[in-house]
């Protein structure tokens, strides 16, 4: 979607503070706009009915109906991309993943009670994922199931290689949804599987049990020094970057908060630029849906250092920001639609070329 013309937002909260605070947020912008604000659900059907907008923000925690409830109802008869504005709390986590899983496009923290101190970063924040989500792609949400290629296991074609391999992940908008995609149509004992998605701290913990019970593969938050195994998936905690560093016998996970890298920590380039020094061509790098260009020069990296390299597509990505920075940098070998990495992926590491054809 271009910007030559305002987006069109409607504020959902039943806190007036909220909806004031936001509406002075957005409206600064040039190029945005609250058409119309609602203190719940019913409220906001009517005026979503009246005007159309380009982007609705919600709340989860609403009088009348809650904010799951409604956005479930909305993505059946009206699919609107959605920003949703939630508690940096283990409820309000968990609630968040379930509107992802609805159809939402993003999600932004509650105000703090010191957002005074920190407006302007706020401001820029929640005024850039307004315009991310205006030019995502709406999708209906996806029933999940585990295959039985994925649940049976899987016995090398390449030798040892496959099981000394290692997957790197890279994800940010539509990532939690798209990671989700991929670790279902992958095997319980495969490679070890390091994934950075944008997301912040008190969300990674709970991403990652959701994926465990979804997944053949055992998924978990990554932990500073764990070694890594063989049929584990390790999601990279919210506030901190993820390497992999050589230890011996292996690999261990090593997590610090340095500098953030493209503005985020966890940085997918940080993940990937690990990834081409400690396993070259035993690596295979994985690139998904999401806005900027974080991961794209680790992708190239890895690409160089003599990894699989794979992208997702334009068509099926919510946001095609990242797997197209990573195109241009020159870092995918291989672009496929989100459905079809897996089975790509399985193909490689065990030389089973006919599961590679979808």
């Amino acid at each position: 979607m271009g910007f030559d013309k305002k987006i069109r937002v409607v504020v959902v909260d039943d806190s007036a503070l909220i909806r004031n605070l936001l509406t002075s947020i957005i409206n600064e912008a040039q190029d945005m706009e609250v058409v119309a604000t609602a203190s719940d659900p019913f409220i906001a059907r009517e005026r979503i009915r009246e005007l159309d907008p380009d982007v609705i923000t919600l709340d989860v925690e609403m009088p009348r109906m809650d904010g799951l409830e409604f956005l479930r109802r909305l993505m059946r008869l009206r699919p609107t991309p959605v920003l949703m504005i939630s508690s940096l709390t283990q409820q309000g986590s968990e609630a968040t993943l379930t509107a992802l899983e609805l159809g939402a496009i993003d999600f932004m923290s509650k105000p703090a009670h010191d957002i005074a101190r920190r407006m302007g970063d706020y401001a820029h924040e929640i005024r850039d994922k307004i315009r991310t989500v205006a030019a995502a792609r709406v999708r209906a949400p996806h029933r999940f199931h585990r295959t039985a290629e994925a649940l049976a296991p899987q016995t090398p074609f390449l030798g040892a290689s496959a099981q000394q391999a290692m997957i790197f992940v890279g994800a940010s908008t539509g990532g939690t949804e798209a990671i989700r995609t991929l670790l279902s149509g992958l095997p319980a004992d495969g490679p070890p599987i390091l994934i950075a998605q944008h997301m912040p701290e008190y969300f990674t913990g709970s991403f990652a049990a959701r994926l465990n019970s979804y997944c053949p593969m055992r998924v978990k938050e990554a932990e500073a020094g764990e070694p890594i195994k063989t049929g584990v998936a390790y999601i990279a905690p919210g506030n901190w970057h993820m390497r992999v560093q050589a230890a011996a016998g292996g690999f261990r996970i090593e997590l610090d908060q340095s500098e953030r890298v493209n503005r985020h920590r966890p940085s997918v380039d940080v993940l990937f630029d690990s990834a081409a020094r400690g396993l070259g061509k035993r690596a295979i790098g994985v690139i998904l849906t999401g806005m900027g260009r974080d991961g794209a020069d680790g992708l190239r990296k890895m690409r160089d250092a003599g990894a699989v390299t794979f992208g997702q597509n334009e068509a099926s990505c919510v946001v095609y920001g990242m797997p197209r920075e990573a195109m241009k940098a020159g870092g995918v070998q291989q672009e496929w639609p989100l459905e079809a990495l897996a089975p790509k992926i399985l193909a490689c590491l065990y030389g089973r070329a006919e599961k590679a054809m979808l």
